[in-house]
């Protein structure tokens, strides 16, 4: 083992036995490193049922090591929410088939198996501008977030992002009755 090795070796251990005392958490920028190894990729992800749940909101949030939306749906259903998330060459709107452009290196294509609108066919999902549905500016990886449509019992949503990067899609049940889809795109690979 090399002086220089023994060093920081001992300067590290020392910096945590510090830490143990005072409380403090201290992070190696190898530790920061490897706790953003991501083993996700950059596929389609899928899963394959319809609810009559609807899309009431949706938001995003910066974490260390990826940005996340969370699309959020009411608990009146009783089948667990659907996607089909990949990315594409282009987002299209629903019904129209007209382009949806979207900033940034690439883009997601976000169909959830869940409308938007009521039974009276009255949209419940509230924003201002269909093109930038949630706030995303200063993000790492989000460029832009679009309402693309919603028809015939599903919702799209188009997703521009700053490059292709490893990408997950899974839903949680809640609040109350609700659920959420999230995906998280990475910062890297």
């Amino acid at each position: 083992m090399s002086v220089s090795h023994k060093l920081r070796s001992t300067a590290i251990a020392l910096a945590v036995a510090g830490a143990t005392v005072t409380g403090a958490v201290v992070t190696t920028p190898l530790a920061t490193a490897a706790s953003c190894a991501v083993t996700w990729g950059s596929l389609p992800e899928s899963s394959a049922s319809m609810t009559t749940r609807q899309i009431r909101h949706a938001r995003a949030g910066e974490h260390t090591c990826y940005d996340r939306l969370v699309v959020d749906l009411n608990g009146y259903g009783t089948a667990a929410t659907g996607y089909d998330v990949r990315y594409v060459d282009q987002v299209t709107r629903d019904g129209s088939g007209q382009l949806a452009p979207l900033r940034g290196g690439a883009k997601i294509q976000i169909v959830i198996k869940a409308p938007a609108y009521d039974p009276s066919g009255q949209l419940v999902w509230d924003f201002d501008n269909p093109n930038e549905v949630v706030d995303v500016t200063g993000f790492s990886t989000f460029r832009q977030v679009a309402f693309a449509g919603s028809f015939e019992g599903q919702t799209t949503i188009g997703l521009g992002v700053r490059a292709r990067l490893p990408m997950r899609v899974f839903v949680l049940d809640g609040p109350k009755t609700g659920q959420r889809v999230v995906i998280d795109v990475a910062h890297s690979w």
